[in-house]
This record gives structure tokens, sequence and C-alpha cells, in this order.
């Protein structure tokens, strides 16, 4: 069951050993593609190493970071598409070096039924991403970009145990769904703080960041 160790507190082990059996292994380099837009999804994904990125395309075509996946964790919208043999309206890429399990779509109806355990998986999974998703809506409508600068600072360090945030300001915009320059303009702000440094696409959090 190796590499699946994590798993052992989310899972009983018969239903690991059914994991093991019918999953399927994927790796994925930083940057990797793991899902796209349109896209048929046959297999559920259940991280196992690194984080993924899920976004997703507003009305005028814009990506809008939607949430982060990390170890133990899956896409409900993944599981959604499965069941209904959708085309995915979101896409996944990986965050850093990322291992996953793929969870062929038939034993996801399959094992609701016969574990436990994978139901309160599936149905604690829809919740977290249905609060991360309303945490997202508060915070592109309510909270300015100064804020959710800092609120996405934090929340990278929290992902990569990491002081040092490896992001351009092309790459921050692109996920707060704002311009370079006004981020440029907001990191210089920190900087000039002695909230951070920065460096070529690298950003050091400093302890008196918070």
């Amino acid at each position: 069951m190796t590499g699946l160790e994590n798993l052992a507190n989310v899972f009983e082990p018969a239903l690991l050993a059914e994991m093991e059996e019918f999953g399927s292994r994927q790796s994925f380099l930083e940057g990797d593609l793991i899902m796209d837009y349109g896209s048929y999804i046959r297999n559920m994904p259940i991280v196992l190493k690194g984080t993924i990125k899920v976004y997703r395309l507003d009305e005028n075509g814009n990506e809008i970071l939607l949430y982060y996946l990390s170890s133990s964790e899956s896409c409900s919208m993944a599981y959604s598409c499965c069941i209904e043999a959708k085309k995915s309206e979101v896409k996944a890429i990986a965050e850093d070096a990322v291992e996953l399990i793929a969870i062929p779509h038939d034993k996801l109806d399959t094992w609701l039924c016969t574990y436990p355990s994978w139901k309160n998986y599936i149905m604690r999974s829809f919740n977290l991403r249905f609060i991360e998703l309303l945490k997202s809506i508060e915070s592109i409508a309510f909270h300015k970009l100064d804020d959710r600068l800092l609120a996405y600072l934090k929340e990278k360090q929290r992902l990569s145990g990491s002081s040092v945030i490896k992001a351009s300001h092309s790459m921050i915009a692109e996920e707060l769904a704002t311009s370079r320059e006004v981020i440029s303009r907001l990191l210089k702000q920190l900087e000039n703080s002695k909230k951070i440094i920065l460096y070529r696409n690298e950003i050091k959090l400093l302890p008196s960041f918070g």
C-alpha cells in the first residue's frame, strides 16, 4: 500500500486495498496541466503529495482561482463530472510536484454503498469546496485587493510550509484576476513596509508579515 499511507486515517483497510487494485498512480511536475476545460473526466483524483490549483473561467473569459487541493483532498467538481459524464468546467494545474491516485468512475457510486468512509469523504469534500467557493466569492465581492493579496500570500505559505513564495507578479495577478501593475505596486508597498523582500519570481515573507 505504498504511497497511500496518508489515507490510512481516512479510509478503512478494505477500501485502501481496492484503491490500490483499481486506482492508477499519476505524477505531474510543477506547472503541468492535470485537468482542462471541456475535457471529459473519467477518473476522480485524490492527491497523495503536492498541491493542485483549480481555476474556472468567468463570463468574460478571465480565469479565476477557485481553490487549492493538497494531500488527501479531491476535487468535488471532478467527482460530479465523472458521475454525470459531463465535460469539465474547471482547469487544474500542479502547483508543485504532484502525485495522485485516479479513481475510475465506475467505482465512485459502488463505494458509496459499500464503504461508510467513502461516503463521508465525498460529502466532506463537497462541503469543504463549497465553503472555499463562498470565501472566494466573498473575497472578490467585499474585500479590498490588498487584503486579498495578503490572504493569498498567507495561503501560499501555509501550503508550502515555507516563507519563500515562488510566484511571479504576473502569475499572482492572473490568480487574483487583476493586472500585473497593480500587484507589483502592492508588493512594493509591502516591501517598503518591511513585511516582504522581493526577488525575481520569489517573495520572502518576513517575521513582521504576520
